[in-house]
């Protein structure tokens, strides 16, 4: 048996204890137990990161996948996952990986260097940490991102936002991209639908950009759940004051799953409403998702609504867009590229 490697992102208490402030559940763990997340174990009063190393998933897959719009661009980015989450949302659609646990044959072995190296070898321009909650990861995307950022690749993290201001903090060292969710604006869904809170997930959103770290919401908009006229106005607010009118902001179509196999498809009418509404309050890169072909998928110039970046599927056009500027009225365009 490998050994195991010790966690970054704890303290030791009395009697074997430790306390975790990698999440904001900031667990506190007896000896011989694991934290929420499954995978961060008490071992004789020291925290080990179970799955350091330990990967489940692993693609090659477009940028725009993530999604992230004003990130690279048309680029491809590698793209690495693993098991356990901090939350336990009834709508997961990666529930296989985010809810196993350690014991059920998932995993195998993926040393930081060699993810670099196989990056490299796809030719991605970034390292995507994604498909199950990367920050209790913590310790690996940590050691991948160094040798990441040495060899000119972006990175990136695709995240609940539980993460506490001082794991930020760290990984901020080596990450530029952070593209997390904002499931819904109320704490009672966080609460019913999540077991977790709303309010650390927009203050790590808030630290991050205070942190210079790109970032791109996404929404996944659930019929008679999160997607009342009010809710998302409040939430489309709260971005625009808190994060700045620029960033882009992803209303994603629901498609039952897990243990949310009752509800509806999010009705494409819905979304389209919440589009119209984030442009009314002053969003100026909302988007639509999981709605293949959809005219909103593509980025259009807030100023003269010109067509710059036409999206099909994961497939990217530049269409007016000269550098960072639109050619038709020459507004700044926001979004990080290879320079």
């Amino acid at each position: 048996m490998e050994p195991l490697h010790e966690a970054l992102q704890y303290q030791k208490l009395e009697a074997g204890m430790v306390h975790c402030s990698l999440c904001n559940h900031r667990c506190r763990i007896k000896d011989g137990n694991h934290g929420i997340c499954g995978i961060r174990l008490n071992r004789g009063g020291t925290l080990y990161a179970a799955t350091y190393a330990k990967i489940s998933s692993e693609a090659v897959d477009p940028i725009e996948k993530k999604p992230l719009y004003h990130y690279l661009p048309g680029t491809l980015s590698y793209s690495l996952g693993s098991v356990g989450c901090n939350f336990h949302c009834e709508h997961c659609q990666n529930w296989q990986i985010s809810q196993a646990e350690l014991n059920e044959g998932l995993l195998r072995t993926l040393l930081p260097e060699e993810g670099v190296r196989r990056a490299l070898a796809a030719k991605c321009a970034s390292i995507s940490w994604t498909y199950n909650e990367p920050a209790i990861w913590h310790e690996y995307p940590l050691d991948m991102g160094r040798l990441a950022r040495e060899k000119g690749l972006g990175t990136v993290y695709v995240t609940n936002g539980y993460i506490t201001e001082e794991a930020l903090a760290e990984i901020s060292t080596v990450l530029l991209a952070y593209r997390v969710d904002i499931k819904g604006f109320s704490e009672d869904f966080y609460r019913k639908v999540c077991g977790a809170r709303l309010q650390p997930v927009l203050d790590s959103a808030v630290k991050a950009r205070e942190l210079g770290l790109h970032i791109e919401v996404v929404n996944l908009v659930i019929p008679g759940t999160n997607d009342s006229p009010e809710e998302t106005a409040a939430l489309i607010r709260w971005i625009v004051d808190n994060l700045g009118p620029d960033t882009p902001v992803h209303f994603t179509r629901f498609h039952p799953d897990f243990r949310m196999l009752e509800a509806t498809a999010t009705p494409v009418e819905t979304l389209e409403r919440v589009y119209h509404q984030a442009k009314e309050l002053g969003l100026n890169y909302p988007y639509l998702g999981n709605v293949f072909n959809h005219r909103y998928e593509s980025t259009y110039c807030p100023r003269c609504g010109a067509l710059l970046i036409e999206r099909r599927g994961f497939s990217s056009s530049f269409r007016n867009l000269a550098g960072h500027r639109c050619t038709s009225c020459g507004k700044e365009i926001p979004y990080v590229d290879h320079g």
